[in-house]
């Protein structure tokens, strides 16, 4: 392994937003950390030391990225026949958008997974060449067969292994229900999968299942959404590829380090959505655990700690815990690129205990804005009206207060608001499936704090 010290990655940058204040005997320790990364490559940022970083990549050795696009091309993709020319279409354009340099494959997917581009367990070093013979291979792509999703994650999964590199990418697009698998065996790839590569997912039209979708992107890491008119593939399978070329470092895992007493009650990230991390812990030693957070470009986003310290009188203070933005290196140890700390200091000031930060307090309100929308959601389906209804207007009630105007956009699709600020909502006699399942599953998005 060759070494990479005069190599760079982005500029890490750690602010934590509490109010560090508790009561006398208070235990609740809430607070918002905001990472951003900015810069790289030759535009600045973190010099590297020692063995190369797992995130990066050599000088001259190019992008350091690979890229698997699965398509879905089961026998629904026939109906209508513009579905899969506009899947051929979309991955076109996708290959179109790849870097120079960048290793990729193209993989159809049904209830096997069969390679159609470069094949042979090979993956193409793209060029202007490699592309135009992806774009000619792309014209057999045909509709015919079942679903078994798993399949293609673990085809996509042997042929990014392949590569030596540090990020390593699916796109993934589906239009129906993954029959040909059970969920246990979906599972069960996708905990194969999961920290080996991000995977972005779509739905394209209104027979596929949410959850089914937005899960693979939890597991993956990436981003899931719906195409409810295949028309509009090319244009987003081109945003998603154009997001992939901007990652710069992969792996970056938040350490969290707390003193003996200090429980961890929860960790998750809440914007640009909300994902709950708490599960995905790794120990790091016995006092800090890693939360995985994938792949970075230019960007920032917003996590949620909570955690409860033991009982303390007034005028004494502690250190609740330590937030550190982690590198692995290839030797085994890692580089600190940022850090904040989240503190507690007990006080009988009744005004300064009992403020809520309102970073937190919005936070706070976005979560349960995602969790009222699916509540809400599911009790639509099962028939229990009165329960949607208030689970729906609770959620528009939360949109209005936060200013997340899309969503109160898609709320509206399914629901007549009478009073958007009491919450005082009629839920629609007839949804369209296209506005019940876009506002399920962007029901995670959330906006930053007002200014």
């Amino acid at each position: 392994m060759a070494n990479f010290s005069k190599s760079t990655v982005p500029q890490f940058s750690v602010e934590v937003y509490q109010n560090e204040y508790l009561p006398e005997g208070g235990r609740e320790v809430n607070a918002i950390v905001t990472v951003t990364s900015t810069g790289g490559g030759t535009t600045g940022g973190v010099p590297l030391t020692g063995a190369s970083p797992r995130g990066t990549s050599a000088p001259g050795q190019g992008p350091g990225a690979a890229v698997v696009i699965m398509v879905d091309c089961s026998g629904s993709m026939d109906y209508p026949p513009t579905k899969m020319r506009n899947a051929r279409d979309a991955t076109s354009a996708a290959i179109d958008t790849l870097r120079d340099g960048v290793a990729f494959a193209v993989v159809a997917g049904t209830h096997v997974a069969k390679e159609v581009y470069p094949g042979n367990g090979r993956l193409a070093v793209a060029d202007a060449a490699t592309r135009a013979e992806a774009r000619n291979a792309l014209r057999g792509l045909g509709a015919g067969g079942g679903t078994a999703i798993g399949t293609w994650l673990r085809l996509a999964d042997r042929l990014l292994s392949s590569a030596d590199v540090p990020i390593r990418h699916g796109i993934l697009l589906t239009d129906g229900r993954n029959e040909h698998e059970t969920a246990e065996d979906l599972r069960a790839t996708l905990d194969a999968c999961a920290g080996r590569f991000t995977c972005d997912a779509r739905g394209v039209g209104t027979d596929w299942v949410v959850k089914e979708v937005t899960g693979i992107a939890s597991a993956m890491l990436g981003t899931a959404d719906i195409v409810a008119d295949p028309a509009g593939l090319a244009a987003d399978f081109t945003e998603m590829m154009e997001n992939a070329m901007g990652k710069e470092v992969a792996d970056v895992a938040l350490r969290l380090w707390t003193p003996v007493g200090v429980e961890i009650k929860f960790v998750k990230q809440v914007a640009p959505t909300v994902e709950e991390l708490t599960e995905r812990r790794t120990d790091a030693n016995p006092r800090a655990g890693d939360y995985p957070t994938g792949s970075w470009g230019d960007e920032s986003r917003d996590y949620h700690v909570s955690v409860q310290v033991p009982e303390a009188g007034v005028g004494q203070e502690m250190l609740a815990a330590r937030v550190s933005l982690i590198l692995p290196a290839a030797d085994g140890t890692s580089q600190v690129l940022s850090q904040g700390l989240v503190r507690a200091v007990w006080t009988d000031d009744m005004a300064a205990s009992t403020s809520i930060n309102p970073q937190v307090a919005h936070y706070t309100g976005q979560a349960e804005l995602a969790q009222v929308i699916q509540q809400g959601l599911e009790a639509r389906k099962a028939g229990d009206f009165d329960g949607a209804t208030a689970k729906l207007g609770r959620a528009v009630q939360l949109a209005s207060d936060s200013g997340n105007a899309d969503t109160a956009k898609l709320l509206s699709k399914v629901v007549d608001v009478v009073d958007a600020a009491t919450g005082t909502v009629r839920l629609k006699a007839k949804v369209a499936d296209a506005d019940e399942m876009t506002l399920e599953t962007r029901s995670t998005k959330t906006v930053r704090v007002k200014k």
